[in-house]
Parts: C-alpha cells; sequence; structure tokens
C-alpha cells in the first residue's frame, strides 16, 4: 500500500477544501493517506512517504506563502529527487505564473510530478474538484 502525504497551507479554506479531495482520491485508489499543514510538516517526514501532494495558493506577486509554507517547501527541496509529487492550489488573480514557476523549481530539483498541477480561481468547483481526485489518484 502507497503512503502518501498531503501537505498545503490554507488561509481562506479554498486550498484546505481542494486537499481534501487530493486525500480521498488518493484514499479511493488504495492509498495510507496522511493529512499535514505546513507548520506541521517538516522536511525528514519527506522519507516516510512513497509520494507527496504539496498544495499552496498563489499570494502577493503570484509566489508561494512566504510565512509558513515556503520555509517548509524549500526545507524540503533537499529531498525532492526522485521523489513522486503533485502540486495544486488556488489563487484569486493572475493567470498561474506562481505555479508555472513552482513546477520548474520542483523539476529543477529532481522530482517527479506524477501528473499535472491542478490550479483553480477561488473556491474549487465540481471540475476542480474532480481534479484534484485524479491528482490523488495519480500518486498511488
Amino acid at each position: 500500500m502507497s503512503k502518501i502525504a498531503v501537505v498545503y497551507w490554507s488561509g481562506t479554506g479554498n486550498t484546505e477544501a481542494m486537499a481534501n479531495k487530493v486525500a480521498e482520491g488518493a484514499r479511493a485508489a488504495g492509498a495510507e493517506v496522511e493529512m499535514h499543514t505546513a507548520a506541521d510538516f517538516t522536511a525528514e517526514q519527506m522519507d516516510s512517504f512513497d509520494a507527496v501532494a504539496f498544495g499552496c495558493p498563489s499570494m502577493g506577486a503570484e509566489e508561494l506563502e512566504d510565512t509558513e509554507f515556503a520555509p517548509m517547501f524549500s526545507a524540503c527541496e533537499s529531498k525532492l529527487s526522485g521523489k513522486k509529487i503533485a502540486l495544486f492550489g488556488s489563487y484569486g488573480w493572475g493567470d498561474g505564473e506562481w505555479m508555472r514557476n513552482w513546477e520548474e523549481t520542483c523539476r529543477g530539483d529532481g522530482a517527479v510530478l506524477a501528473c499535472g498541477s491542478v490550479i483553480c480561481n477561488e473556491a474549487p468547483d465540481a471540475e476542480a474538484e474532480a481534479a484534484c481526485e485524479a491528482l490523488g489518484r495519480a500518486l498511488v
């Protein structure tokens, strides 16, 4: 059985809703899933999981949330080489530049992106929820 971590930061609840759907998809595919907020996840935990889904909304000038998520993610970067991951998050403005930049960073770190990233404008609609569930299944 695959062991998957869903690690996220959410300010308004939109990315948390996406995280819950990612976890549902992974569980439906037979994985053991642990959900973690960015504040309670460390780089040392990366080796405990077969795959990790990271979720963070776009903040500021299309960037990762910088007080909790970005420092946690930066610490995890040294553990990404060869690790199967997936990315998701919500946004309220812009065109998804933060996600494209984040994907590029992950590829540069040697991560294996399990599938295309999922982004949605504001709260996830039915289409975004289905995409999040598919992202979770892709990690298994």
